[in-house]
């Protein structure tokens, strides 16, 4: 557990502009990097804090869904380090996230009792030099004990106390490291057009517990169908068509398809996309709207 406060993240956030922003003149490498949530100004502190924590969690849940050069960043490693503070503090609700390759090996290749052969390993294939702080280099023969799969295509791994990241292609796997379940779940969107509907299952990285947030959940939809004249809407338990306008709308249609079934890794929850100016799906001549 981590406890960060607002301004933790906006100089986090400055720095990473700074580094790897569209604008920016210190690096060769730039990304658009996700939008930090604004800061409130009015309100009750506790209650401002609380009502943040999972918007905060999606921030850093995207930007570690950037490259590894970005995700992996010393400031965004430190970021997630537990500090003796934060080890002192109870917060309610308090979820944050923390990058894969920071796992913590409770034994290390050098330790007495460490299983060599029951360990995840791979041998080199060929030489590899590092081009930043972050990689691992290695020769052609050496046994790196792996961490964790970055992705598909690097693995972070341990070489005489050194510890970095190394793609895939120049090593062969002597032991791999577990089967992870699969990340990803689905979102099933049901699309009315015409009056022709279609379905599509939309890849999320998201616990399917998990509540969106209205504007991301439009942006995802409108990024999917390539088009912005879309209205989101659900069906409730009568099975009239509502269509979604607000973050509470949201958590009330999640918090009612929690009592759906529901198949594995498929989201209880349904969208059903219409276009913003279509007001025939619907039992009356507006849309319903949750209250």
């Amino acid at each position: 557990m981590i406890f960060r406060r607002y301004s933790q993240f906006y100089s986090l956030h400055a720095k990473l502009e700074e580094r790897y922003g569209a604008e920016s003149k210190n690096s060769s490498f730039t990304c658009i990097l996700p939008t930090l949530p604004g800061k409130v100004y009015v309100g009750a502190k506790k209650e401002i804090a609380d009502s943040r924590i999972p918007t905060l969690n999606i921030y850093m849940k995207k930007l570690l869904s950037l490259l590894p050069c970005v995700f992996l960043d010393e400031d965004i490693r430190l970021f997630f380090c537990q500090s003796k503070f934060d080890t002192e503090q109870i917060p309610q609700g308090l979820r944050r996230l923390r990058p894969r390759t920071r796992r913590v090996k409770s034994v290390s290749p050098q330790e007495p009792g460490f299983d060599r052969l029951a360990a995840p390993r791979v041998e080199a294939l060929f030489d590899f030099t590092a081009s930043n702080k972050l990689e691992l280099s290695f020769k052609k023969g050496d046994l790196i004990y792996l961490l964790s799969r970055v992705n598909k295509d690097w693995f972070e791994g341990t070489l005489r106390d050194a510890t970095g990241i190394f793609p895939c292609d120049f090593v062969s796997v002597i032991k791999d490291l577990p089967q992870e379940e699969d990340p990803i779940n689905w979102l099933r969107c049901y699309y009315h057009d015409d009056n022709v509907s279609s379905i599509r299952d939309i890849s999320v990285e998201e616990d399917l517990s998990s509540i969106p947030l209205f504007q991301d959940l439009m942006e995802l939809i409108r990024r999917e169908f390539k088009r912005n004249d879309i209205a989101l809407n659900y069906r409730d338990a009568e099975g009239d068509l509502i269509r979604l306008l607000s973050d509470e709308d949201v958590a009330l249609m999640v918090m009612q398809g929690r009592s759906w079934p529901s198949e594995k890794h498929i989201f209880p929850w349904k969208l059903h996309v219409s276009r913003e100016d279509d007001y025939s799906i619907y039992h009356s001549t507006k849309p319903a709207v949750s209250t």
